[in-house]
């Protein structure tokens, strides 16, 4: 929205052709999310209700999971990519939008934090596994703008 309201910022309509392909792809990855996320939750039951050591099973339970860890990782940096167009938007953008950009990092950080969340809970991941420290690393980038973002606007 700011940057559709920005007239003066010649690269707005850039950006905001980009902010609409993130909301368009984050939407697509929402929608998978619960599907997946749905298919990893039955493979735990199995296995639980199996409690054999089959290697293929084990296999395939961690394959659903990791499924079900790519949404999330995903959204994480969306979530990142978000903040980094809000940015752009605060300092380039119609100043009368710059609550409203700080607002939606603010909201897009969140998003990155709850995803890094899930990440590390469907991985069940350890502490060095480059997923959950790319998670990590979009939430950290997440909220370092839009905390910038937040104090700038005050």
């Amino acid at each position: 929205m700011a940057a559709r309201c920005s007239r003066d910022w010649a690269d707005a309509p850039g950006v905001a052709a980009q902010a609409n392909a993130i909301g368009e792809r984050a939407t697509a990855v929402a929608q998978t999310d619960g599907a997946v996320w749905n298919e990893a939750l039955a493979a735990l039951r199995d296995a639980e209700a199996a409690s054999t050591d089959d290697a293929r099973s084990d296999f395939a339970l961690e394959q659903k999971l990791e499924a079900a860890a790519a949404a999330p990782l995903e959204i994480a940096a969306l979530g990142a990519d978000v903040t980094a167009l809000a940015a752009l938007a605060a300092e380039h953008g119609d100043p009368t939008y710059r609550a409203d950009v700080a607002a939606a990092a603010a909201l897009a950080a969140g998003g990155a934090t709850a995803a890094a969340h899930l990440v590390r809970v469907n991985l069940g991941v350890r502490a060095d596994d480059p997923r959950l420290a790319r998670a990590l690393e979009s939430e950290e980038t997440a909220h370092g703008i839009a905390d910038r973002l937040l104090v700038s606007g005050r």
